[in-house]
């Protein structure tokens, strides 16, 4: 039985009218057809050139005819099933169904200090078994949760982190791609009975290298589910302007659901939007800016509705702020609230802070509360003749009726009303008198006790040795080739 998530109840949020959708449609096959898409990789260019498309393979240029393009897009699954170790924690991507995943961080961040460092590996599975004991958590991302941690080489991170994540959690993951670690990936996944959705994502502007390719190819052919992505920078590596990046990296995803649906007709895919606005003063990019919010909603109006593919809404769990503060909160909560209103499949929210750069397992535990809250909004109201109550006001009456003692009361209350785990919901007398606690200090003692008390289900032993054996294999690998 797939994990339920939240479901989404009221009618989706669109910017764009009808018009503007096709517009938008319409120029992006222009683009691939015209331009085209640059993909460094010379068997991926053959299955195009095989299948009707425009080959220069000498400036490695594939131009994808419209017709060939919408036909791929119609055999892209709307929605399916994602396994992961235990059945309970199973996905079932696409729908009105919406899942929250993690943002992973390069280092974790000092609470006292807010400067960051490497994590140790205690540090890296402690964070992991949170994220697994969450309820608002249903799926985990590549590099989980830390990109750096102590005592792994850098060619490794993406082994071990897979790794951490199947030995400290049930969870459907992602994963990431470089010197074909992919290969040690795929075998850890079937070691254990489990999928893990693959990665390709695009070099802006309509661009694609090898690794990228190599990697989709190797997971579409494991049958796995990949993540079909873009990192534009809007005014850098993509147009300033929301409309024309819309077009440049629904290019740039489209091109890859051509090639997954070349392979396999009815390869999972996940359409992934990574997106940001250039900091024009600091050449960085604009992490937490609601011009996201707003590519994000056109994004889920077009892949969803028009091309009924599931959507991950990517770069909604961001923010610039360097701490776990208001503006931190302010940044993550109304971005994530658009993607959910528009109807993204999976939003990554918890744990990240300062862009990519800082994670921490306090963050996660905070934003597992924005979740729930936007989950609970997205469910809409129950409308029927229980929930309306007439009988019930009637009997109860004016003042001095009252509604507390009633059985109506009784049923309904926790059904209508989300209770966060960590929000401060004191009164004023309550919280003096309880050692006036912030929110961070709600949040650690949710941590403390999930690490004293919460135990992930375990691997076998013979699954774990597995496990090490395959790591171990990597290690001999990369070592050959003098990477470790």
């Amino acid at each position: 039985m797939p994990m339920k998530g939240y479901s989404l109840n009221v009618k989706p949020l669109e910017i764009l009218s009808s018009e503007q959708v096709e517009r938008i449609h319409e120029m992006t096959l222009e683009i691939l057809e015209d331009t085209g898409i640059r993909i460094e990789h010379d068997r991926a260019l053959k299955i195009f050139a095989d299948n009707g498309c425009k080959v220069d393979f000498k400036n490695k240029r594939v131009r994808i005819p419209g017709y060939l393009a919408e036909e791929c897009l119609d055999k892209a699954p709307s929605s399916y099933i994602v396994k992961a170790r235990d059945p309970k924690s199973d996905l079932r991507v696409g729908g009105n169904t919406l899942y929250f995943a993690n943002f992973p961080g390069m280092r974790i961040v000092d609470l006292n200090t807010w400067e960051y460092r490497r994590a140790t590996r205690k540090e890296n599975a402690d964070a992991v078994k949170i994220l697994d004991a969450l309820d608002s958590v249903h799926k985990l991302l590549c590099y989980t949760p830390y990109f750096e941690v102590e005592g792994i080489p850098p060619v490794m991170a993406i082994p071990e982190s897979v790794a951490a994540k199947i030995r400290n959690s049930t969870k459907v993951q992602l994963t990431g791609y470089a010197h074909d670690c992919e290969v040690f990936v795929i075998k850890m996944a079937k070691a254990v009975g489990m999928e893990i959705f693959g990665q390709c994502s695009a070099s802006p502007p309509l661009t694609y290298y090898s690794d990228a390719i190599e990697s989709a190819l190797r997971f579409i052919e494991a049958g796995f589910p990949i993540h079909v992505g873009t990192g534009d920078i809007f005014g850098a590596t993509s147009p300033a302007t929301l409309a024309g990046s819309m077009v440049t990296n629904n290019a740039e995803r489209i091109a890859i659901v051509v090639l997954s649906q070349l392979v396999k007709p009815g390869t999972r895919v996940i359409a992934v939007d990574f997106v940001f606005p250039q900091n024009m003063r600091t050449g960085s990019p604009g992490f937490g800016a609601i011009e996201i919010g707003l590519h994000q909603v056109m994004f889920n109006q077009i892949w969803r509705r028009k091309y009924k593919i599931p959507t991950n809404s990517a770069s909604i769990g961001l923010s610039s702020s360097k701490k776990i503060d208001f503006q931190c909160g302010y940044e993550k909560m109304v971005n994530t609230l658009l993607a959910a209103l528009s109807g993204a499949s999976i939003i990554q929210l918890h744990g990240g802070v300062y862009g990519e750069i800082t994670y921490h397992p306090i963050q996660s535990i905070l934003d597992d509360d924005i979740a729930g809250m936007i989950g609970r909004f997205i469910e809409g109201v129950n409308v029927s003749d229980e929930t309306l109550a007439v009988d019930l006001i009637k009997e109860v009456g004016p003042i001095p009726g009252y509604y507390l003692n009633r059985e109506h009361t009784r049923k309904w209350w926790k059904k209508e009303q989300f209770i966060p785990e960590v929000a401060d919901r004191l009164t004023y007398p309550e919280w003096l008198k309880k050692g006036k606690k912030d929110a961070i200090a709600y949040a650690r003692e949710k941590m403390e006790e999930i690490l004293a008390t919460y135990e992930p289900l375990p691997l076998s032993e013979d699954e774990d040795r597995e496990i090490e054996n395959i790591l171990e294999e990597a290690r001999s690998y990369y070592k050959q080739r003098g990477m470790i």
